[in-house]
């Protein structure tokens, strides 16, 4: 199975807007409970480091990068976003996402990157320490869904490119 990996478009939309909606079911990929509307989820994101997976002609994960704070400081640190269909999930299209997201992030001057990711969800922790990042700490019922409080495992990613 080939994966090719390219720019996200304005195109994909509508597949990336599936992918998204089935990670909210999962209830363990993240604290949304809609998926916004093109314009929210373009404002939200860097318009650098936009990716898909493409499977076939098919889009089948992506992977973006979110501003943690508007301050200047903190212009070179990124919260990571990686989704994948649950249809190919197991198939490495995460891991070849999110590796291409580390090496375009560098690219763009991002330093840091950082991933808060539910403590259930250990195929992604496990993705992105595979792909060099390290658990800084766990914040205890850190947000309530449907009721449940969830801990989130707290990673981060520093370039040794970027000083």
């Amino acid at each position: 199975m080939e994966i090719v990996v390219r720019k996200l478009l304005k195109s994909d939309w509508d597949s990336v807007s599936e992918i998204y909606k089935e990670g909210i079911a999962t209830r363990i990929a993240t604290f949304e409970t809609e998926v916004p509307n093109w314009q929210q989820w373009d404002t939200k994101y860097f318009s650098v480091c936009r990716f898909v997976a493409v499977v076939r002609e098919n889009v089948v994960g992506f992977a973006v990068l979110a501003p943690v704070s508007k301050r200047n400081v903190y212009k070179g640190v990124a919260e990571v976003s990686v989704y994948v269909s649950n249809k190919f999930k197991g198939k490495h299209i995460g891991e070849t996402l999110l590796k291409q997201l580390v090496k375009e992030s560098e690219t763009n001057g991002f330093w840091t990157l950082q991933a808060s990711i539910f403590s259930e969800n250990i195929a992604s922790i496990n993705l992105h320490l595979k792909c060099g990042f390290r658990v800084i700490g766990v914040r205890e019922r850190i947000g309530k869904l449907y009721g449940k409080w969830y801990d989130n495992h707290f990673l981060e990613r520093r370039s040794n490119k970027i000083n």
